[in-house]
C-alpha cells in the first residue's frame, strides 16, 4: 500500500522543513518553523525540578565527531524515538521562544536530524532565522 502525497501525520512543522530543503531561505517556511512547538528531551541527569520548571529548559547537547557540539530537538515523538529511542522524558517548547533565547557560544541546533528533512543551524543561525520576539 502507497501512502498518499498528502499524508496528513506530516506536521506543519516538518513541512516548513521540506520546503526549506529546496529554498533555504523561504520566510513562510521560516516562520511556520518558529511558531511550531519541538520535542526537546530532558537530558538523564537533570533533576526532576529542572525538568518541569516552566521557566528554564535543560538542553540536551550531543558532540558530534569533530568536536561540534549539537541540541536534538524533534517535530514529533516518531522523530524523536526514531533517532533516541531511550529517551524517557521530553519537553514541548515552541521554538522561536527556545531561538529568542539561545546561547551566543557555539551551539548548533539539529531539527529531526535523522530525517530526510532534517535540519542543522549554528547558533548564529538559529537567533537570526528562528527567533521571535516574545509577547
Amino acid at each position: 500500500m502507497e501512502t498518499p502525497a498528502n499524508d496528513n501525520t506530516t506536521t506543519p512543522a516538518q513541512h516548513a522543513l521540506d520546503v526549506l530543503a529546496d529554498n533555504a531561505e523561504d520566510t513562510v517556511a521560516l516562520d511556520t518553523l518558529a511558531s511550531s512547538d519541538v520535542l526537546i528531551p530532558v537530558p538523564d541527569d537533570a533533576s526532576e525540578e529542572d525538568a518541569t520548571n516552566p521557566s528554564a529548559v535543560a538542553l540536551p547537547v550531543l558532540e558530534q565527531p569533530g568536536g561540534t557540539q549539537v541540541v536534538p530537538v524533534f517535530t514529533s515523538e516518531l522523530e524523536m524515538t526514531g533517532l533516541l529511542p531511550y529517551v524517557s522524558r521530553y519537553r514541548l517548547v515552541p521554538l522561536g521562544a527556545l531561538a529568542s533565547q539561545w546561547p551566543a557560544d557555539d551551539l548548533s541546533l539539529t531539527i529531526d536530524a535523522n530525517s530526510p528533512h532534517g535540519l542543522t543551524l549554528t547558533s548564529e543561525g538559529v537567533r537570526t532565522l528562528l527567533a521571535r520576539p516574545q509577547f
